[in-house]
């Protein structure tokens, strides 16, 4: 049974809801969800159901759920509420903010190259020895300052599946002079009033997280088992001309150590991953994201220009990247919505591992977002943000 409010004109989003909910199906399993979607200026569906963790504790009307990648899209917005603010501009290289940030052959790229995943620094396996260092946000600034690119600066894409976010969050904290969170609580959270969004969860918020469902698995492979195991898939693609490189991607998605990192653990939640570790609301995300899809303004409250919105819009890439076989159409932080039936052709906003996400689309003045902890899908998202986004896109075409 599902908890708040939902217009009538959007009850099918409802119903989605009711079935991406393990319990929903009718079936004595743990998880839970919430959906938020904005349309016009008002909010049409602010709904939640089903469990926060496997001993059934019920989900709340403030529980925040781990959004892994869908993190991306809260980091890319703070970024640009800066660069609104004349902190930060997007054309200019890296460097003037970073200074050590230029070592090793990286004194050409650009914010926009790390905002649409150009700057060839996604090989994250390369540049530390565990995943647990990723909790250590000094290692990991010292370790992208190492880094080589592995193409020059906007001659290919590869989604940086962890170190986008450390690459635009230390932009942020050199500019601001503040710790990540900080600014995010000060230049985003504060002005929309929102209830729960967090990267870094602070210690007195650990109470409303919902926990991450496990996948029982009969065996949880080693990262290093399954990146050799894409170097034998690698050598079978080459084989058939098929211009992929799955061991390539591996580097960006399996650093070293992975499958022992606690993602339920307090030490992860508190750490601040900009890329993947988001701790968020549905109605936090949808708000954000309804001031995106208003034009950069909601109920008075004006964080971006119309016209930076505009080109927050705009595709910077197409076609196939280098860790992702799939064309996301990567705007300035943001991929495109992906949708089955209905088009978004100027939207813009990030999915992630787990099935959550958040989008605007501008043209209808629609915003969707969706917070869960359940299941797996793929490193961008899967189905489950799909088939909310398509009820909620046909709910609003009808109105």
């Amino acid at each position: 049974m599902l908890e708040g409010y939902v217009h009538p004109d959007f009850s099918n989003v409802a119903r989605v809801l009711s079935r991406l909910i393990p319990g929903g199906r009718k079936r004595s399993q743990p998880g839970g969800a919430a959906v938020c979607v904005w349309h016009r200026g008002e909010v049409v569906v602010d709904c939640w159901g089903g469990t926060r963790d496997e001993e059934g504790r019920p989900w709340e009307s403030d529980t925040v759920a781990l959004s892994y990648s869908t993190t991306k899209g809260v980091t890319s917005t703070l970024l640009h509420i800066l660069a609104e603010k004349g902190l930060v501009d997007c054309e200019a290289p890296v460097r003037e903010y970073w200074p050590e940030f230029a070592a090793r052959g990286k004194a050409d790229i650009r914010v926009d190259h790390l905002l649409c995943h150009e700057a060839g620094l996604y090989h994250i396996r390369h540049m530390i020895e565990d995943a647990h260092d990723m909790l250590d946000w000094n290692e990991m600034v010292h370790a992208l300052e190492r880094a080589e690119p592995r193409h020059l600066p906007g001659a290919a894409h590869g989604y940086h599946a962890f170190t986008f976010g450390w690459l635009i969050g230390e932009i942020v904290q050199r500019v601001t002079g503040k710790r990540f969170g900080e600014v995010l609580a000060q230049e985003l959270t504060a002005p929309l009033e929102l209830d729960g969004l967090f990267i870094g969860l602070p210690a007195d918020q650990v109470h409303r997280r919902a926990r991450q469902i496990p996948v029982r698995r009969r065996r949880e492979r080693p990262a290093d088992d399954l990146y050799g195991r894409a170097g034998n898939l690698t050598r079978a693609l080459r084989l058939a001309r098929i211009p992929f490189d799955p061991q390539e991607a591996a580097t960006a998605l399996m650093p070293s150590g992975i499958e022992r990192l606690d993602f339920n653990g307090e030490a992860f939640a508190t750490a601040s991953l900009p890329a993947a570790n988001g701790m968020f609301t549905a109605r936090s995300l949808g708000k954000l994201y309804a001031m995106l899809a208003g034009g950069g303004e909601l109920e008075g409250v004006r964080l971006l220009s119309e016209e930076r919105v505009e080109r927050l819009q705009e595709p910077r890439n197409r076609g196939i990247g280098r860790v992702i076989p799939y064309p996301m159409h990567w705007r300035l932080g943001y991929h495109r919505v992906n949708t089955i039936r209905a088009k978004v052709r100027r939207g813009m906003g990030h999915a992630g591992f787990g099935g959550s996400g958040g989008w605007a689309d501008p043209d209808r003045q629609l915003a969707v977002a969706l917070v869960l902890n359940s299941g797996t899908g793929t490193p961008f998202g899967d189905l489950r943000i799909i088939r909310v986004g398509d009820a909620a896109i046909r709910c609003a075409d009808r109105r």
